[in-house]
């Protein structure tokens, strides 16, 4: 079984049991979220493709980590006018582990 979830204004294809890195969701160590907007829904013959998501579906899943990402370096220069600038950025990332696949009534 597996589900399409859309987090952070991108889309995951999970199972039960998988872990995916998303950008940072709310919420401790430990704690549950559940993810609600499923597009799509699978366990092998029974298809559910949503419109745009699939109705009473969620995703229940469990925060593993809160890490950050790697240091992404920003530099913008213009040639002969002597402007640089550098700057750095860190995405802020959660690690979620699934936990069950709900399909709703």
């Amino acid at each position: 079984m597996f589900a399409i979830v859309k987090t952070g204004g991108k889309q995951y294809r999970v199972g039960p049991g998988d872990q995916i890195v998303v950008e940072r969701i709310a919420g401790d160590v430990g704690a549950e979220v559940a993810l609600d907007q499923v597009l799509a829904i699978s366990d092998g013959e029974v298809n559910a493709l949503g419109t745009p998501i699939v109705a009473n579906a969620s995703v229940r899943a469990k925060i593993v980590q809160q890490p950050r990402g790697t240091k992404v370096l920003v530099f913008k220069k213009k040639r002969r006018k002597n402007y640089r600038r550098k700057r750095g950025h860190r995405q802020e990332l959660t690690v979620l582990r699934i936990e069950e696949i709900s399909r709703g009534a």
